[in-house]
């Protein structure tokens, strides 16, 4: 019996959904929306409404859960920080271009490398420079890290997640209007 319910249901909102809207004048002169026409008014007239703007769904990947960081060899004394951006920042309506800066301690050693990271994913090659222009990033929180790679992409060692929120804007922004 509930599937039976369920179903009935199910047939009858797209009806209820595309009723038809109607646009008289009370008795003050005020315009009034209704989805019925009054009885007592003869000058009902039906409004036609422009189709709803719909944009499909962003793609979700789920995130990927970071892989554990290699074993570190004794002795080892890296220290990788993200000095740029600051953790828990959000970057401000646009295209999503931000910079990353690191510093590490002490210099990179011969055949090292650093590796940025967003969201567990390496973004680019590795690279000898300690800063990363990213631009178009998805809107959002993101992850970031870096990590120092040997010449085989073991880590020698990581710097502790950053998060940043990008912001982007919308096109289906409520200030936008039909045809501007």
């Amino acid at each position: 019996m509930m599937i039976r319910t369920l179903l009935l249901l199910g047939l009858l909102l797209p009806w209820a959904v595309s009723a038809q809207i109607y646009r008289t004048t009370d008795e003050q002169g005020n315009v009034v929306f209704t989805d019925k026409p009054p009885a007592s008014s003869t000058s009902a007239e039906p409004v036609e409404l422009p189709p709803t703007n719909t944009t499909p769904a962003t793609e979700v990947r789920p995130r990927p859960k970071p892989a554990a960081p290699a074993e570190e060899p004794e002795g080892n004394d890296i220290s990788v920080a993200i000095t740029i951006p600051a953790n828990e920042t959000t970057i401000a309506m646009g295209p999503g271009n931000f910079s990353v800066n690191v510093e590490v301690e002490p210099s990179l050693s011969r055949g090292a490398s650093l590796q940025l990271y967003m969201d567990g994913i390496p973004w680019g090659d590795p690279q000898q420079g300690n800063s990363w222009a990213l631009s178009n990033v998805f809107r959002g929180a993101h992850d970031i890290t870096v990590a120092v790679v040997d010449e085989q992409g073991q880590h020698l060692a990581s710097s502790d997640p950053v998060r940043v929120y990008v912001l982007r804007p919308s096109i289906n922004s409520p200030n936008r209007r039909a045809g501007n």
